[in-house]
């Protein structure tokens, strides 16, 4: 009999609905989420931009692959929180110019609880690097991603 080999790819549904030219509502699964612009920009204020849902998917990402990393190595470690600052050349956005790049670098200061050591910490990291697939996307298209990883006492 034959091994039955585990699925490797998965093809995904999202659906949205656009109530005006600024709001999106996405659906998946079972969940909704809203992507607006802010007031000034003709939107309702009701969630994140797009371009902020991008960077919050990375942060997400970051903690779950972190999460599943550290298991993997068998490190103990609590994520704490992550802040992100980026660069971002808004000039695409606006319609003034195209950008190549819109986002050039993106630094993620991860705080996490942990007792293990720095070589530890270093391996769960550098898998963090190897799987988290939005980090991925944002590197191979020349987004320089910078990860700090502070110990919080």
């Amino acid at each position: 009999m034959a091994e039955t080999q585990p699925k490797t790819m998965n093809t995904v549904t999202m659906r949205a609905t656009c109530p005006s030219h600024a709001r999106t509502d996405l659906a998946t699964r079972d969940v909704e989420l809203v992507c607006d612009e802010p007031i000034a920009r003709g939107g309702t204020n009701l969630g994140f931009t797009p371009t902020e849902t991008f960077i919050g998917s990375l942060i997400a990402c970051t903690n779950v692959i972190g999460n599943r990393c550290a298991e993997k190595n068998e490190v103990e470690l609590e994520i704490i929180n992550i802040d992100a600052s980026y660069d971002f050349h808004f000039r695409g956005a606006q319609m003034k110019e195209e950008v190549d790049l819109p986002f050039s670098e993106i630094r993620l200061t991860i705080n996490i609880k942990s007792e293990a050591s720095a070589e530890d910490i270093a391996k769960v990291s550098s898998d963090l690097g190897k799987y988290c697939p939005v980090a991925k996307m944002f590197r191979q298209a020349g987004c320089n991603v910078v990860e700090d990883w502070v110990v919080i006492g």
